[in-house]
């Protein structure tokens, strides 16, 4: 009998992460699909559930689980409801979820008061906001945990989850940017109109226990990269509670300096971070790609608070002009050496690995706590 999986994605971002396991499990004889909402849906957003429908060999069901201005709450309630009807006529083998984004906070939800196998990639990080208790919810949900760091299956092994159900297999999307992109710098110039061939990038997505004052960050951080004169391009934030104040900063800007995006391929992307000369914002990128490509970042504001430790990161206030002015003065065309923290660039030869493992299939459903007694923990 072939095992059915299907993978739910509600970002540009987290697709960037399970793109590659689900290659690798299609590849290794899994059906594969893809639950599609979120962020994908959204024209604003650059409907990117196009680049779902790109992938050979996988099935792909799109749900519409949010209109604009919907609170966090209605989405989670309109995804839970929308989810429960796709699994009970669907009924897969194994749900793949990622991160600490709603959509799927709302999946392990389903999949688990339904019973339904799931597996959680890249539980057991910290962040600085509401969403690393989404994660770790999800890590109590989930019953296989796919990790990206000893570090993180520490923590989730002090959420009560067992060792047989943890595997560490580095962050997938590092798959991806440890091999050629497949596209040069001067077809991501073409294919999106960017106009500089020295540039910075700058993601700064909203920090939703901070979204009265978004407006007020996005100003100042805008303000500090325009000082600079420098040249960026601008990835547009997220659908989180206080976009629209980061989008009305965005409308300032000139457009001879900041080529303003509101998405990219995922190849694209690689190439254009392979090429900058610095990352800014508050983007999981900047923590976790730009240090495993050895390009230098700064890290604004609380978002990613803890998130890596690697020496290419420097961090700062959004209003702390000076701080930015000073790290893009000497940080700006810099390359490190590759940091691996997080993994080589092998985490899906693992992912499909694991569940060539009859123990995986074998475990049962009913969750139990295990105390965390690791030496010196």
């Amino acid at each position: 009998m072939t095992r059915s999986l299907l993978f739910v994605t509600g970002t540009r971002a987290d697709f960037g992460k399970l793109e590659p396991l689900a290659i690798a499990a299609r590849d290794a004889g899994y059906r594969v699909a893809f639950f599609v909402t979120g962020m994908h849906m959204l024209d604003r957003y650059g409907l990117t559930k196009h680049e779902v429908h790109r992938m050979a060999g996988v099935a792909v069901h799109e749900f519409l689980n949010q209109r604009p201005g919907d609170p966090q709450d209605v989405i989670l309630a309109k995804t839970v409801t929308g989810f429960s009807d796709f699994v009970t006529e669907h009924r897969p083998d194994l749900v793949v979820i990622h991160g600490d984004r709603v959509e799927a906070l709302a999946t392990a939800l389903v999949t688990a008061t339904n019973y339904i196998r799931s597996a959680h990639i890249e539980g057991g990080e910290v962040s600085g906001t509401i969403d690393e208790v989404f994660r770790h919810c999800n890590t109590k949900l989930a019953g296989h945990h796919f990790v990206s760091s000893e570090a993180a299956a520490d923590r989730v092994r002090a959420l009560g989850e067992p060792d047989d159900a943890i595997h560490v297999i580095g962050s997938p999307e590092l798959d991806f940017h440890a091999a050629p992109s497949g596209v040069g710098i001067a077809d991501v110039r073409d294919r999106y109109a960017i106009p500089f061939a020295d540039y910075g990038i700058c993601v700064f997505h909203p920090v939703t226990s901070e979204a009265a004052t978004m407006g007020q960050q996005s100003t100042a951080l805008f303000g500090a990269l325009q000082a600079s004169g420098r040249n960026f391009v601008l990835i547009a934030p997220n659908n989180d509670p206080g976009s629209e104040a980061i989008f009305a900063a965005i409308e300032g800007l000139p457009r001879d300096r900041f080529r303003v995006l509101p998405s990219m391929r995922f190849a694209h992307f690689s190439e254009l971070m392979k090429n900058a000369a610095v990352m800014v914002g508050n983007s999981s990128a900047g923590v976790r790609e730009a240090p495993f490509l050895g390009l230098p970042s700064l890290d604004i504001g609380t978002r990613q608070t803890n998130r890596s430790d690697a020496p290419t990161i420097r961090a700062a206030r959004a209003g702390d002009s000076a701080a930015i002015a000073t790290f893009l003065s000497e940080e700006w065309g810099r390359r490190y050496d590759r940091h691996t923290a997080f993994g080589a660039g092998r985490a899906a030869a693992r992912f499909v690995e694991v569940l060539n493992d009859p123990a995986f299939w074998a475990r049962g459903m009913q969750k139990q706590f295990r105390d965390f007694t690791r030496t010196g923990a």
